[in-house]
């Protein structure tokens, strides 16, 4: 058991015994400020606040039942009432050489796995994937690589928009101007076209909005023709998206679109009215407040000029049509059959969070049964910005297509390490280029607290200093680099014999590595890779600080230079792992 792991379970003891009542599974340690110990919890206080007691006096109490003499130098109380520890410099060294004999790597699998559906990425057809994208795409594939690694189940889907009212128009479009030479070369393009097009002659003419309709209507009412061009504009997205999906190293267990719930629309929504949950209005079916919360957390309620009015979630629009409540609903329905997963989590932009409020509100009533058996979570993000401080886009003020975003990240990284090492084949030059440029773009989007708007700045991503993909990456590759220097007989088994931990750069890393498996799961809890991003960046510092001042193949003597290598090794290993939890590859040369 890892040392974190040991404390926080003699820790949940101890209240237990002093607070036979409480609930332990709250009670865990975090990193501590190293001047006071290795790690902290201030668990007790809001245990305290809770009960109406005082919390340095039930610190005290719980310290009274604490043993941690085989763990930790000494337990302290601070302030308020936190607890702080210190570990024996023996655990510290027995941990990282049970990492090093490869029993683990600092984080241990979940002790109760959870099934979660993770919905991330949702691009439509007949459009191009755009830098919006990244966002949903990248923290969508963090979340479901890091809870893998902590050993939950995990399925992902992504949930494409395949059906709608858009269709109407493509399809007509199709039948009327289609450029076949040009939908063979550039499909999503050539779609793109059509669509344009027709929706300017609908904004202009009612006939041809008519004509939309019409086509629409045929389709879903299943018409041979008009469903087989819409298969071909399916087929033809997909393709474009399983490129940029492999481009990014993405992979989804299913992909279940709109049109896969649409045979359980109609249920949905005759099952609301039948349970008096959704009424009509105005022609439509609407779900309205039931008044069971305050005005403020009601999301069907909003404020207009000082007074509280209905704000529906429409679920069938007046001309009998469907919309993406309904959809969500049915969704839902379908993974909770199918999967009796315990979250579904939604990685979508805060701007939804309206929608998602609803659409949980509106769930909770119609199955209160099922509701009480999976948590929904709504996982929202901000906006990628230009350095106007708007949305960004193209000089033309064109939406950045993903596909030239991601190929210009590669080719200015080219541009780098060509002027940086030309003496590299070009081969070797072009995977690193490959590899730093896809990472540059991912990790920048995963750096900042995901609900913040950040600005896109080229110069600042692909940077070899400061928190950067570059920077990790870089940090990596110097690390193999003092492995390519020493004897290839030196095996890693007489390397990992025995490890001496005594200059205070050598505590400090060793400290650190030991906090990588709180990181991840602080990630898994919070759903926040930038936790992870930081961890990373901070490793790399402090590994910088000890070879500065700690020489490893220059060593005073071969035990030393031994310990050393160990430590630089499960440094590479954890930063490796690290990376490839955030999506990012590695290379061992830059």
């Amino acid at each position: 058991m890892l040392p974190h792991k040991k404390i926080e379970s003699a820790l949940q003891s101890a209240v237990r015994e002093v607070l036979p009542d409480a609930d332990v599974s709250t009670v865990l340690v975090r990193p501590g400020d190293p001047k006071f110990g290795d790690y902290q919890s201030n668990a007790l206080m809001s245990l305290a606040k809770t009960r109406k007691l005082n919390p340095r006096q039930l610190a005290t109490d719980v310290l009274a039942k604490l043993d941690l003499a085989s763990v930790c130098e000494k337990v302290e109380i601070a302030g308020a009432g936190f607890l702080n520890f210190r570990l024996k410099n023996s655990v510290l060294v027995e941990s990282l050489q049970a990492a090093a004999r490869g029993e683990h790597l600092f984080f241990e699998k979940a002790s109760s796995p959870k099934t979660i559906v993770i919905d991330f990425s949702s691009p439509n057809v007949a459009k191009p994937m755009h830098v919006g994208h990244i966002r949903s795409t990248g923290i969508g594939d963090a979340l479901q690589r890091n809870l893998r690694l902590l050993g939950h189940s995990v399925i992902s889907d992504n949930h494409i928009g395949d059906w709608g009212t858009q269709f109407g128009k493509l399809l007509l479009g199709w039948k009327n101007i289609l450029d076949r030479p040009a939908l063979e070369c550039d499909a999503i393009a050539e779609l793109e076209r059509l669509y344009k097009i027709i929706n300017a002659e609908c904004d202009a003419n009612p006939a041809r909005l008519e004509e939309a309709k019409a086509e629409l209507v045929k389709l879903q009412a299943g018409d041979a023709e008009n469903i087989s061009i819409w298969q071909e504009m399916t087929a033809l997205s997909q393709k474009q998206f399983d490129e940029i999906y492999s481009r990014l190293g993405v992979k989804f267990d299913h992909a279940l679109g709109e049109s896969f719930y649409n045979p359980w629309l109609g249920e949905v929504v005759n099952d609301l009215l039948a349970k008096k949950i959704a009424r009509e209005s105005e022609g439509a079916v609407g779900v309205f407040s039931d008044s069971s919360l305050p005005p403020k957390e009601d999301p069907f309620l909003v404020n207009r000029d000082g007074e509280w009015i209905d704000d529906p979630a429409l679920v069938r629009k007046s001309d009998g049509g469907f919309n993406y409540t309904t959809t969500d609903l049915a969704t839902i329905d379908y993974r909770l059959k199918t999967w009796s997963p315990d979250e579904i989590v939604y990685v979508v932009d805060d701007r939804q969070s309206g929608h998602f409020k609803k659409l949980f509100a509106i769930f909770a009533r119609w199955k209160s049964d099922d509701a009480k058996k999976v948590k929904l979570i709504h996982v929202g993000f901000g906006k990628i910005l230009g350095d106007d401080g708007k949305p960004f886009k193209t000089r033309s003020g064109d939406t950045v297509k993903l596909g030239d975003l991601l190929n210009e990240a590669v080719e200015r990284a080219y541009k780098t390490v060509s002027e940086k090492s030309s003496e590299l084949p070009e081969a070797q030059r072009k995977e690193i280029a490959r590899v730093v440029g896809l990472g540059a773009v991912k990790y920048s989007d995963l750096l900042p607290n995901r609900q913040s708007d950040y600005i896109f700045n080229w110069d600042k991503m692909l940077a070899l200093q400061g928190n950067t993909a570059p920077y990790l990456l870089y940090a990596y590759a110097r690390i193999k680099s003092i492995f390519r220097k020493i004897e290839v007989n030196l095996s890693l088994a007489t390397r990992h014999s025995s490890l001496v931990l005594a200059a205070p750069e050598e505590l400090t890393l060793a400290n650190h590595l030991l906090n990588f498996g709180i990181t991840v799961e602080a990630v898994a809890e919070e759903f926040r890779p930038n936790f992870l991003c930081n961890y990373l960046f901070e490793l790399a510092g402090k590994f910088t600080g000890f070879y500065e001042n700690c020489p490893v193949l220059k060593a005073d003597d071969v035990a030393t230079r031994d310990s050393r290598l160990a430590l630089c090794d499960l440094t590479a290993r954890v930063l490796k792992q690290g990376l490839e939890t955030l999506g990012i590859e590695t290379v061992e040369q830059m």
